[in-house]
């Protein structure tokens, strides 16, 4: 039997989905270093490798991750 490793989801209160509009239904998930932003509700799933996100932060802002569209 081969057992999964459970992926902890991460809710983002008041993100409000780019695709279908739906607000408080993105669900941040982390594997093997890359980031990935889920729609509950549609299925849109953006994706932010750890590396491209150190490059987009400048030093005066406090940056949680930047996501692009897949």
């Amino acid at each position: 039997m081969i057992r999964m490793k459970a992926v902890k989801k991460r809710f983002i209160a008041g993100a409000i989905c780019s695709k279908c509009n739906a607000m408080d239904t993105l669900a941040l998930t982390k594997e093997q270093g890359v980031e990935t932003v889920t729609c509950v509700n549609c299925g849109e799933q953006m994706k932010q490798p750890e590396a491209q996100v150190a490059k987009e932060i400048r030093p005066q802002e406090q940056v949680i991750g930047v996501f692009k569209e897949i």
